[in-house]
């Protein structure tokens, strides 16, 4: 059964979610607090992570921090659930490593919507290694590795990755990798993809040279 973890502090929002998503067979489990959230990802092992950001304590974004920059938790989709709606509020989720962010208040068909989204755009797990021009991807324990050295991405860096090394030589545009990756197709956030893409290259060092830009389109990958 699929496992999600909500981390919410209204009680009453907690509760519809957690009925409304055990209606959809999904196994729930809720903290009120960032901290508990820390134990129970460590002892639930969720499949998928529902955040909200306004949180007594530690900071929804800095449960998200700690959820991307730990390489046993860094493959779990996460989807902000916060009152907070601007389009910075998006962007800087999404940039910081959401796999998606929902505005409150929100319908709950479209929350459940939103997990199966997430849950249908986890890396397959049916070819399990992927290894092109001296980087290998493990699919199945989500390492990466270059040249033999292991490299520590983000759950967004590592998606883009798979995406490019499953697609050689394939062009993207920013659009479809928004879609592929984020489940958004539109140019407002556009940018994300440019500024994961600049990190993908960086953590990757010498080898990051394969991803290769495509002026006025977008990305491909030369394997």
């Amino acid at each position: 059964m699929i496992k999600i973890l909500v981390i919410e502090d209204h009680e009453e929002m907690s509760d519809l979610i957690k009925f409304n998503m055990e209606q959809k067979n999904y196994e729930v489990i809720c903290s009120a607090d960032a901290n508990d959230g820390l134990i129970h990802l460590e002892n639930f092992s969720p499949d998928v992570i529902l955040l909200d950001l306004m949180l007594p304590g530690l900071k929804g974004m800095d449960f998200l921090s700690i959820v991307r920059h730990n390489q046993k938790y860094i493959h779990i989709p996460v989807i902000i659930i916060s009152a907070k709606n601007t389009e910075n509020d998006i962007i800087k989720g999404l940039e910081n490593g959401a796999d998606d962010y929902l505005t409150k208040p929100f319908s709950m068909n479209i929350l459940a919507a939103k997990v199966k989204a997430i849950l249908r755009r986890t890396p397959a797990m049916e070819n399990k290694i992927i290894s092109e021009s001296g980087i290998t991807i493990d699919t199945v324990n989500y390492t990466v590795k270059a040249d033999g050295d292991e490299i520590v991405l983000t759950n967004k860096e590592y998606e883009l990755l798979v995406t490019f090394l499953r697609n050689p030589k394939r062009v993207f545009t920013r659009n479809q990798l928004l879609n592929a990756v984020w489940g958004y197709d539109t140019d407002v956030y556009s940018r994300t993809v440019d500024t994961h893409i600049s990190s993908l290259r960086k953590k990757l060092g010498d080898r990051g040279k394969i991803i290769k830009s495509v002026p006025k389109i977008g990305y491909r990958a030369d394997t």
